[in-house]
């Protein structure tokens, strides 16, 4: 049969050509979802960062009304700088905290919006901090008595003095929240170094922390050792939980440094 003139055959097309379409828009949208994805960090870690400097402000001006920087917690482990209940038995309440009435309308932490996307265990321990964790050790204690915070004359170079971070503990859950920024050692009354601590400052931007400083600055800095298993049954390293700064003498915790 002779082709008809002006008519020209249409052919499908072959296996190739379709791998082929269909590999470019697997690519397409993977790269899309990476760009997302990195915005969406970006945007939560500019976000986390206002709020350790609302957390640093806040100390500061409890600072000025007490002379002190507030303490992590009470001597009747009732109240901590995040909150705090009536009773042992009590419901914690995050907007009862030493901090509370220097963060805004919401006497409470903010919470950082990448810690809610990568919490996975639902037994934190006193809900409320954000997921950002106070020096305790140094900070909103002292050595000599943990329940006593220490003075800003203390610190001689607060811009190297690590305050807050963000924080998170790894339980064999998943992650959960943590208030306190643990120093690589425990310390005992007469600023001795004693036993390893477990990590607590979590690097989920990315592999990196922020740290609000005593000064009122926040950076972000690298992941700088204490990786590995807990014994609460957690795995550091899944969780992006470590230590940063030289560990030397507790390193950035200790304003002795």
């Amino acid at each position: 049969m002779k082709p008809i003139p002006g008519f020209r055959s249409r052919r499908g097309f072959t296996l190739l050509e379709l791998l082929v379409v269909i590999g470019l828009i697997s690519a397409l949208s993977t790269l899309g979802f990476s760009g997302f994805r990195a915005a969406r960090t970006r945007a939560n870690q500019a976000v986390s960062a206002g709020n350790l400097r609302q957390l640093a402000s806040a100390n500061l001006l409890y600072v000025a009304d007490y002379q002190t920087y507030a303490p992590a917690s009470a001597p009747n482990n009732l109240t901590r700088w995040h909150g705090g209940r009536a009773s042992m038995a009590g419901k914690f309440d995050p907007e009862k905290g030493f901090l509370s009435e220097y963060l805004g309308l919401s006497h409470r932490v903010e919470q950082c919006p990448e810690f809610k996307c990568n919490l996975s265990s639902s037994n934190s321990w006193e809900d409320g901090s954000g997921g950002y964790g106070y020096n305790a050790t140094y900070i909103g204690g002292t050595p000599p008595n943990p329940f006593q915070p220490n003075r800003p004359a203390n610190v001689p170079n607060p811009a190297r003095t690590l305050m807050f971070a963000t924080t998170a503990f790894a339980v064999a859950g998943g992650v959960q929240e943590y208030p306190f920024a643990d120093p690589p050692k425990s310390v005992d009354s007469n600023w001795c170094l004693r036993g390893s601590l477990q990590p607590s400052v979590n690097f989920r931007f990315n592999g990196k922390a922020l740290i609000a400083w005593c000064d009122g600055h926040v950076s972000e800095e690298s992941l700088s050792g204490g990786q590995g298993s807990n014994y609460y049954g957690g795995d550091n390293k899944d969780a992006a939980v470590g230590f940063c700064g030289p560990t030397e003498n507790n390193g950035w915790w200790n304003p002795r440094n």
